[in-house]
């Protein structure tokens, strides 16, 4: 740290209140080899976003090591951090503040995990800070003495006479144990497909071979694999034992804890337990600093998880999968709000790894890739699509319009109870809907003004039939509500959600179990019995042996959403519960009540990767993403104003706003992972005088933006002055 940046760094700490320490740094004696830490503070500050010199006792000198966990005095606080480096000269002459404590010895910031920390931070304009917050889990200071050198010996002696598995619970320093099948096994032709479920796509042994190889493909793969023995988990963990065989290492990354339960189930069954391990929040702190210790050591080779999984410290990292990259589940929440996508790109590049994008349908990011050459697409031909996908059936086109004219008025035309009727004589039929809940939106039943909670004017929803109506807001009750419109005091459901779609068939079925999976009771699997599965987006459950029918209710309310990704993520839901329907040769249909002629078409045709190339071109011919990228910019209008001031853009930056900010409404989610709400930071909406301005750039200008974007944010910050400015690059959910 020079001279000038000492002396910064006190000013800054006037201008936030503190003061710099009166101590003096006393007679500490430093280290007699490398003795100076380069420390990474653990704050949100953007202007305190980069290492500073610290000088190593000696009585720290073998616990400091980069990586360690430590306090610092800055700024007249002791403040937690991170060791970058150890250098032997520090960048400034003058008197060096000595670290605090070592926290923990463990290298828990390896070199891999800071470099791609400091490239999502450059990517969305954010602060290293607030990357390695979701990379590195809490600390459990329990779980690090099982990884003590001592520990660790005394368990590689007791394993070394020990004939039975190790599993993944402890530190046991054995690596996977993974078979090592001759070439015919590892990846089998045609007819191996029942071994291989990558067998049935042209170029999918191919992209194994590659991987058993050492070579790193890239591919964004279109599965047709729903359920049974050749589903995605068992496509996906395929890839990673292929991996496996050439001693490399593998991250999958999931939306939620139903697909990672399904990805576990997979890896067991080909790899072994002992060669993985989950990193997820669900599983409570303990387990997850155990996995993650155990990754560090090398003592596994595989992670799987939710978002966090992306930055797991693999060793020797070969292949990095995610699996349904359009799922709004891979974008972070917090700041700054990074897409597990984009995440494991950047990771593929900085450590020459490959890469796998698969799904059931195909994402216009995933598109852009295939089209501009970085990555391959793997689909099947058509005659194996129709071996294996269900037939699909509208509801609205002019043969069916013509034998039911009121088909487009019911909710459940009679297409729909037909294919149930059916379905249900040879197994379980899946009932798709929008929203959970029994009646998640309620209007006047004299003059249909939709109802709104007197104390937020949020929407007002019921809960059961004979529930009260409550705000799904602020959660209010409203017993005595009236209409504010005509004084009307009736209400009427304007939309069923799963519990009232749930009640109806019942009532339509009185001999047929009717099964609910939405909200907060999800289900993961069901048997291969006859049932209705009545489920919302994301939260269909599993039949072993597939589904008899399906039917895709509310595909025009889901179309019609305020978004851009409306039709996108629609195409995705469809195909996503379609996939667990049984093939057409075995009588498997799938009902779609949506009018949605040019959408619907792609899911009749079952062509994902077309629907994505024809939104992507879309997208390019109005300038919007992913064609170009983007970043919001919120805050008040006086805040923008200047900001966008000191902003110095480059050429080609088209700008758009400030525009007032409405209160957000985020729809309801099938999954009860998902948020109902935007950010706790206000930047995706509220009221009070928000305004916010879109930069719309492209791809070869986003580093120097980006940069600029953190450049002034932390100059703003240093200075203190003016209301702040919320920063935003490539939200999934703000167009």
């Amino acid at each position: 740290m020079a001279a000038d940046d000492t002396t910064e760094a006190v000013q800054l700490s006037l201008l936030h209140g503190f003061t710099p320490s009166a101590k003096p740094v006393g007679k500490a004696q430093p280290a007699s080899a490398l003795p100076i830490a380069r420390v990474l503070l653990d704050s949100p500050l953007p202007h305190l976003d980069r290492p500073f010199d610290y000088l190593v006792p000696v009585d720290l000198d073998t616990d400091a090591v980069p990586g360690a966990r430590v306090k610092v005095r800055f700024g007249g606080q002791e403040l937690p951090g991170f060791i970058t480096e150890r250098v032997a000269e520090a960048d400034t002459t003058a008197r060096l503040m000595p670290l605090g404590k070592v926290i923990s010895p463990q290298p828990v910031l390896s070199p891999q995990i800071l470099r791609l920390a400091e490239a999502v931070a450059a990517r969305y304009a954010g602060t290293v800070h607030d990357v390695l917050r979701v990379a590195i889990p809490p600390r459990a200071a329990r779980v690090e003495k099982e990884f003590t050198p001592e520990a660790r010996a005394e368990s590689a002696d007791a394993g070394s006479g020990a004939d039975g598995d190790s599993g993944t619970g402890g530190g046991s320093s054995a690596g996977p144990a993974v078979a090592a099948p001759g070439p015919a096994d590892a990846v089998p032709g045609p007819e191996g497909a029942g071994a291989n479920p990558l067998a049935r796509y042209p170029h999918g042994p191919r992209f194994l071979t590659h991987l058993a190889a050492g070579h790193r493909p890239r591919a964004v793969l279109s599965s047709l694999g729903g359920y049974g023995p050749q589903d995605w988990p068992a496509e996906i963990a395929e890839a990673v034992r292929s991996t496996l065989l050439s001693g490399r290492g593998a991250v999958v990354v999931v939306p939620d804890n139903k697909d990672l339960s399904r990805v576990q189930s997979a890896l067991t069954a080909r790899i072994g337990a002992a060669a993985f391990v989950r990193l997820t929040a669900e599983d409570g702190p303990t387990p997850r600093y155990r996995s993650f210790l155990q990754l560090l050591h090398g003592d596994v080779r595989v992670a799987i998880g939710t978002r966090s999984a992306a930055y797991a410290p693999v060793q020797d990292l070969g292949l990095a999968v995610i699996w349904d990259d359009a799922d709004d589940l891979h974008a972070e929440q917090r700041a700054p709000y990074q897409h597990t996508r984009d995440v494991l790109l950047l990771r593929a590049e900085l450590e020459g790894a490959a890469l796998l994008l698969a799904s059931h349908s195909r994402s216009t990011e995933a598109q852009r890739l295939v089209a501009s050459g970085w990555a391959a697409g793997i689909a099947a031909e058509r005659s194996t699509v129709r071996a294996h996908a269900p037939r699909v059936v509208s509801t609205t086109d002019s043969f069916t319009m013509e034998r039911d004219p009121l088909a487009a008025r019911a909710r459940i035309p009679h297409a729909a109870w037909k294919a149930a009727q059916d379905g249900l004589t040879r197994g379980p039929v899946l009932v798709q809907v929008a929203r959970t809940g029994f009646s998640p939106a309620l209007s006047c039943q004299e003059c249909r003004e939709p109802a709104r909670c007197r104390n937020c004017s949020g929407p007002l929803g019921l809960a059961s039939r004979n529930g009260i109506p409550a705000c799904r807001w602020c959660g209010r009750p409203e017993p005595m509500w009236h209409c504010g419109n005509c004084g009307g005091t009736q209400l009427r459901g304007s939309t069923a959600g799963a519990g009232r779609t749930a009640e109806e068939l019942g009532r339509a079925f009185p001999s047929t179990t009717v099964i609910s999976s939405a909200g907060d009771h999800i289900r993961t699997e069901i048997p291969d019995t006859p049932a209705l599965v009545v489920a919302t987006p994301g939260a269909e459950p599993v039949a072993p042996g597939g589904y008899a029918a399906a039917i895709l209710l509310d595909g025009n309310a889901m179309l019609s959403r305020e978004s851009l990704r409306a039709g996108e993520d629609t195409l995705r839901r469809w195909f996503t519960a379609a996939a667990l329907v049984r093939p057409a040769t075995e009588k498997g249909l799938v009902v779609v009540t949506a009018d949605d002629s040019a959408t619907v078409g792609h899911l009749l045709r079952w062509d994902p990767a077309s629907a994505a190339e024809r939104e992507l071109e879309l997208r390019r011919e109005l300038g919007l993403p992913p064609a170009v990228r983007y970043a919001e910019l919120s805050g008040s209008r006086e805040g923008l104003d200047a900001f966008i001031t000191r902003l110095e853009l480059p050429e080609g930056v088209r700008a758009v706003g400030p525009a007032p900010l409405a209160p957000a409404v985020v729809p309801p989610s099938g999954n009860s992972q998902q948020r109902d709400s935007r950010s706790p930071e206000g930047q995706l909406g509220g009221a009070g005088g928000r305004y916010r301005t879109l930069l719309f750039f492209p791809y070869t200008a986003a580093p120097a933006i980006t940069a600029a974007l953190r450049s002034t944010k932390a100059a703003a910050s240093a200075r203190r002055t003016g209301d702040p400015v919320y920063i935003r690059v490539d939200g999934t959910d703000v167009l």
